[in-house]
């Protein structure tokens, strides 16, 4: 079995790191680039930073600050929000960004999938799926979970594999921000569905539910608010997931252990 990854979530807006429930009600977490700087020495596999309102008029502004956190960082980080072209990818990973993160614009438009895997390879391409539970199925949102599509989690999931997708964010609004644990029979549905990586976001609030998603076949798994606010520190996760007979790469530095 391959080693889990751990990676913390920094959604973003008006240059700050913000963390809300069920993408709404949100709260002030930090800086962004520091709040970089503190993962990447207690040691995150991989960060992801999302632009929560995507504002086109701002694009040199996030840019700008990709630029800086790519400055600060060792460890890979993915970029998302607003990335509507195959330009916009570009723009991101000149900025420094190791991956690129797509989900409403793909849902507008599934060929540029293909187009960015052909010009930046599939290792790039990281398709963000944000789905609600209906019955016995999953629905996709688009627009930062705003808007219901007709589209069913599954078999998108299938579908951006298809098209050359890398990998899957695959996060559960009904779970996200409530610290109850991850969605497991979505993860369980989307892994089973899919031969590429899967990250599960949404809904972690102690250590034993990074095992319960690693266990229901994620290759990731992502967190915010718990990192952000010091419940949890990276070095306690690992060590827990390790004790539970998982593998992980290990923690260097864990003087933030607690």
């Amino acid at each position: 079995m391959l080693a889990k990854r751990i990676i913390p979530c920094l959604d973003v807006t008006g240059g700050r790191v913000v963390k809300g429930i069920r993408f709404e009600k949100l709260k002030d977490a930090g800086d962004p680039v520091e709040a970089g700087k503190v993962y990447d020495r207690a040691g995150a596999d991989e960060l992801v930073y999302l632009d929560i309102t995507a504002s086109s008029d701002n694009r040199n502004a996030w840019w700008d600050l990709v630029s800086r956190i790519a400055d600060n960082l060792f460890i890979p980080f993915t970029v998302g929000g607003g990335i509507r072209a195959v330009e916009d990818m570009r723009s991101a990973l000149r900025s420094g960004a190791d991956k690129v993160s797509v989900n409403t614009a793909v849902i507008l438009n599934p060929a540029l999938v293909a187009e960015c895997a052909q010009h930046f390879g599939s290792q790039c391409v990281v398709v963000a799926i944000d789905a609600r539970r209906e019955g016995d199925h999953w629905v996709v949102y688009s627009h930062g979970g705003r808007n219901r599509t007709a589209k069913d989690a599954v078999a998108w999931a299938h579908d951006v594999q298809s098209q050359g997708a890398g990998e899957i964010l695959l996060t559960s609004m009904d779970r996200d921000g409530t610290r109850d644990g991850f969605d497991l029979d979505l993860i369980a549905a989307v892994t089973a569905a899919v031969k590429i990586p899967v990250i599960a976001s949404g809904g972690c609030g102690e250590k034993r539910h990074f095992a319960e998603a690693a266990r229901a076949g994620a290759s990731a798994m992502l967190a915010a608010s718990v990192f952000h606010f010091g419940d949890l520190s990276i070095a306690a996760v690992k060590q827990y997931l390790a004790e539970q007979q998982i593998p992980v790469r290990p923690v260097l530095e864990n003087i933030y252990a607690r």
